[in-house]
């Protein structure tokens, strides 16, 4: 993974400086980072996944922000076509309506993640299958279909799962749920789709002590110049040439926004996907306001996909769908420089689970630093209390 960006100014040197001294005297043992060095934990997982993997057509998993995003972004990989992983992180009732149609119940198995164990969206969506379950074949298998991830602690979730004697993992306690990629949350879900857990670790770990050595500073460099831009460029945009990084567009808008989007302050992150928005926000980016930085994530596709013959158009003609590809990327790049955007430009040789390890760490890095360089707390969500207590009031009422 290579990752250019525009050299800094002395400013910005100082305060990547103190970004990379904040790593390494608080910031490397920090549990949502420690746990890329841990294996231990990953035979045990692998035993609840193949018993998915070889008992069930459909796989469908519970949660919403950091218990579904991660393991969204990882499961992105899956080459198999089974099991099929159905990801419900919302509350639409049209949705799971249509998500019932399409199931063998008897063929199904469900996760349950909630850190808190008391997550009202993830509360209903397991209430709802339950009611499913129940009307249709009955309580004595139950256990045998169903898995839930909380904190050991007293929850309305455990509470549940005792009632009808359903297994539980414990979710770490030390682990925020959007930093949580890295633990059961992000990687049972993946092994129960093929993936290879060890390998996501190895490549957070193998990043995580690059940056702490000092022969990777992407992290602090971001955060040097998210902080220094935080007034003129209010905005971050993350742009991946790639469509299996779309979830982890997702995933990083919700680390970035709930981590630095407190007292009055932040920087707003924004998902964009090439080619796609080359047709739509592109020209905001390029003849709008100059308020956003950029970074553009690009993936090796030259010469991939077949090539294209008898075309009767010139520049397509002995191309692939990966030659234009990476064309449009360059393009792009070249043209937000040329417009003085702020521009990142980050470079993947390959796509697997090593690599996604190395840029969920890489985006964790940069959202701790950069909390740290704003003087703000990155592991909390204070605003976001106040809406689940009135989502609780108006329902009492």
């Amino acid at each position: 993974m290579k990752i250019n960006s525009e050299p800094l100014q002395d400013q910005q040197e100082a305060l990547c400086q103190q970004a990379h001294q904040f790593l390494q005297e608080s910031v490397r043992d920090l549990p949502m980072f420690s746990i890329a060095a841990r294996r231990d934990d990953l035979s045990e997982l692998e035993t609840h996944a193949s018993r998915f993997r070889d008992s069930f057509d459909d796989v469908v998993l519970l949660g919403t922000g950091g218990s579904s995003l991660g393991a969204k972004t990882l499961c992105a990989l899956q080459e198999s076509l089974s099991p099929r992983l159905h990801f419900m992180d919302n509350v639409d009732p049209h949705t799971f309506a249509r998500l019932f149609k399409t199931l063998n119940l008897n063929k199904t198995g469900f996760i349950v993640i909630s850190k808190s164990g008391n997550t009202a969206e993830t509360l209903s969506q397991f209430l709802t299958c339950l009611q499913h379950w129940n009307k249709n074949l009955g309580e004595d298998k139950l256990p045998d279909h169903f898995l839930l991830i909380s904190e050991p602690t007293d929850n309305k979730l455990r509470e549940l799962g005792n009632h009808y004697k359903l297994p539980h993992l414990d979710h770490p306690t030390d682990i925020g749920g959007r930093f949580s990629c890295l633990s059961l949350v992000g990687l049972l879900p993946a092994l129960i789709a093929g993936l290879d857990a060890a390998k996501v670790r190895s490549g957070a770990q193998r990043y995580l002590e690059a940056c702490v050595d000092g022969t990777q500073l992407a992290p602090q460099q971001g955060a040097a110049l998210a902080k220094s831009h935080e007034k003129t460029h209010p905005i971050n945009v993350i742009m991946p040439y790639v469509d299996r990084l779309a979830d982890f567009g997702m995933w990083y808008r919700q680390l970035w926004a709930e981590s630095l989007g407190k007292e009055g302050r932040g920087i707003t992150p924004v998902r964009a996907m090439g080619t796609v928005d080359q047709h739509s926000q592109l020209q905001l980016y390029l003849d709008g306001p100059k308020d956003k930085l950029f970074t553009v994530i690009e993936l090796d596709t030259e010469g991939q996909g077949d090539t294209l013959t008898n075309t009767t158009i010139d520049y397509l003609e002995g191309h692939t769908l990966g030659d234009l590809l990476a064309a449009e990327t360059k393009a792009t790049l070249e043209t937000l420089k040329s417009h003085e955007c702020p521009t990142r430009h980050i470079f993947l040789e390959q796509l697997d689970e090593g690599t996604l390890g190395a840029l969920f760490m890489h985006y964790m890095l940069e959202t701790v630093l950069t909390a740290h360089l704003m003087g703000i707390n990155a592991f909390d969500q204070p605003a976001v209390e106040q809406g689940k207590i009135l989502t609780r009031e108006f329902l009492a009422a």
